[in-house]
């Protein structure tokens, strides 16, 4: 999963190099033609990547190879960023200071001493690139354009039948839905009067086997006179939807060659006069006017027509729902634990394996009560006995564990495939705060910006609005979980089966938990009471966000400490220092020419920011809220960071 990014990098950086103002910098520079040879390279390569990415599960040197491409990427990335902050600190020295100051700055030596300076830097990635390039041919790569659906996951099909006996909890749901599907007052049940309930949840946690219940409870057989089970495609394609309700609801199985006003015949014949239950399992429509055609294919119905379905995410349901949506909780605690017992064992074992009930115990509270993750390692439990085994997996990561095609992160990821780029890596982001951490809409939306992730449609769109937008959309498709709602900004935090996804998706590119295990790392969290700057490779070139985490017993409060991440950290984007005590920030902060985002938010004991702050073109947010300390601001960063110093935050 981790490769999967590589192609939108190199289309990030393919825009970029294409755009007018590149062009402009290339000529200004005279590296035009050496911008010409990147984008030829990188062109050659990215034809080939959708092949690569799909064979990458089967062929290890792939997927290094991929690794490889996408750091070149990010290398020339950091390249043109260059030549950006150069360009914007001319402008700022033309600006803000003497016109000798100027002179000097903008002198011939000068100039060519940045143009030879680049040049070279040009040619060492240049070199790299050709090397990935010319290794490609090692893997009989074809050149394709777009992905084959059914090779990144299979279509998943499910089906009426359950055992009743296997569905442990959801009792009082079952309930919930038998009243609603028994209720003569929502709706005559008749053309656009359907009523319809969605019954919303994350991935895994039993959307499916609810309905599979209710499906099959006595009460609603003898309530309706059709029972139709469909599983939804993907692409909620209409006709192949009234295929499967006409063969489910008349047994009919000679329509595959009927047109659509055929179709319709045999299906409103079928359902004339009839009350019928419809449950749409699994369904990603988010497209009202499929729905509504569907809808008005189903109008010739009897009495009491009722329809269910099953989604993962809010959008859907509030575009199919006539009735307020049945967000579906997770499962407690005992019955999770109940559920597990009866995969891990054979009925009456466990009282013989004391000890393996309680490492059990351990491993069912990190599923949080979904019941596909307890069903997952239950089921990888059942054939071992061995105590090490079950607390390899009690004390292991679950993305670190061997999952087969219907466990729960092949699951998980189902809703991440389904989700566009920009959301993907901001998403995947995340996967840098701890389990548990509850973070605001607001410091997420200034920690994408300050990474570059957001899309501006038009350049009247403000961050926080765009950020907003993605975290809703996140919340709606269940990757966030709201935990408060405020009247500036909301909190959330992502589930932890959630969260071993996001790892999963990213692996070496994130690390938290002060440990930093690859040098290819870009995003970095370290807890102030960790072992510090030591533990860290002396190179952590490929950086770009780091967060160390304080509180009110550990605190970041040494200087030398902070000097030392900067120090080893050129590129970096971000700089989150929030609740620190150090008393001054290291003029070594001015080398950061990258940065983009800089919080020393509630450090009371900061009296000044050194002057080489000034240095930072390229900041955007800057956050000082409870700093409590400074009395004044470098003179020059009115003149430095023009249009650049957005929040002065504050408490």
């Amino acid at each position: 999963m981790a490769e999967a990014f590589a192609a939108e990098v190199a289309a990030n950086v393919l825009a970029k190099l294409s755009s007018a103002a590149f062009q402009q910098i290339g000529c200004f520079w005279d590296v035009q033609d050496e911008f010409e040879k990147l984008r030829d390279v990188l062109m050659a390569i990215k034809a080939v990547l959708v092949d690569a990415e799909e064979q990458q599960n089967h062929n290890r040197e792939i997927t290094l190879w991929l690794q490889k491409f996408k750091d070149g990427c990010y290398r020339v990335e950091d390249l043109l960023d260059e030549f950006e902050i150069e360009a914007l600190r001319r402008q700022v020295m033309e600006r803000g200071s003497s016109r000798r100051k100027v002179s000097r700055f903008l002198s011939c030596s000068n100039s060519l001493a940045f143009r030879l300076r680049m040049g070279r830097k040009i040619k060492k990635v240049k070199d790299m690139l050709d090397e990935i390039e010319s290794n490609k041919s090692r893997f009989h790569l074809l050149e394709r354009h777009h992905r084959v659906k059914n090779i990144i996951h299979g279509q998943r099909e499910t089906y009426s039948f359950v055992k009743t006996s296997d569905v442990i909890g959801r009792d009082e749901d079952k309930e919930n839905m038998v009243a609603f599907l028994m209720d003569p007052t929502d709706g005559d049940g008749k053309g656009d009067d359907i009523p319809v309930l969605a019954i919303v949840g994350i991935g895994g946690i039993g959307k499916t086997a609810l309905a599979q219940l209710v499906f099959n409870d006595e009460r609603v057989k003898t309530h309706f006179w059709l029972r139709i089970w469909v599983c939804v495609t993907e692409d909620f394609d209409v006709k192949q939807l009234m295929i499967k309700i006409i063969k489910s609801a008349t047994g009919t199985m000679m329509c595959k060659d009927m047109n659509k006003e055929e179709l319709h015949k045999v299906l409103r014949d079928g359902l004339k006069g009839k009350r019928f239950l419809i449950v749409l399992d699994d369904v990603w429509n988010e497209d009202k006017r499929k729905w509504i055609e569907l809808k008005d294919l189903l109008a010739t119905g009897g009495q009491g027509c009722k329809i269910i379905c099953t989604t993962r995410t809010h959008k859907v349901a509030a575009i199919t729902s006539t009735v307020p949506q049945y967000d579906l909780d997770h499962l407690s605690y005992e019955n999770s634990l109940s559920l597990f017992l009866r995969l891990a064992f054979k009925e009456g074992e466990e009282v013989q394996h004391k000890n393996l009930v309680r490492i059990g115990e351990g491993i069912v509270r990190k599923c949080k009560g979904v019941a596909l993750a307890v069903k997952t390692l239950g089921s990888l439990l059942c054939s071992t006995r061995v105590e090490y085994d079950w607390e390899l997996v009690r004390d292991s990561e679950i993305w670190k564990l061997e999952q087969k095609e219907n466990d729960i992160l092949p699951a998980l990821k189902l809703s991440y495939d389904h989700l566009p780029w920009h959301l993907k890596q901001c998403f995947a982001f995340c996967s840098v705060f701890p389990k548990d951490f509850e973070f605001n809409s607001l410091q997420l939306t200034l920690l994408w910006t300050g990474n570059g992730f957001l899309q501006y449609s038009n350049e009247n769109e403000e961050p926080e609005d765009i950020g907003n937008r993605y975290i809703h959309e996140l919340w709606s498709r269940s990757f966030f979980q709201q935990v408060e709602e405020g009247v500036f900004y909301s909190t959330f935090k992502m589930h932890d089966l959630v969260h071993d996804l996001a790892l999963s998706v990213v692996q070496n590119e994130v690390n938290s938990f002060n440990h930093c295990s690859t040098r290819n790392v870009r995003h970095l969290w370290l807890e102030a009471s960790g072992q510090g700057a030591s533990t860290l490779p002396n190179n952590l070139d490929h950086l770009r966000s780091l967060i160390i985490s304080s509180n009110e017993e550990q605190k970041a409060s040494s200087e030398s400490l902070i000097a030392d991440y900067i120090s080893r950290s050129k590129h970096l984007r971000v700089l989150h220092l929030v609740d620190s005590s150090f008393e001054q920030l290291p003029n070594s902060i001015g080398y950061l020419k990258h940065l983009r985002y800089l919080s020393i938010y509630g450090n009371g004991n900061i009296e000044r920011l050194p002057n080489s702050i000034c240095n930072l073109q390229s900041l955007q947010t800057l956050l000082l809220g409870g700093c409590r300390g400074i009395e004044a601001l470098p003179k020059d960063i009115r003149f430095e960071i023009p249009d650049c110093f957005t929040d002065f935050g504050h408490r």
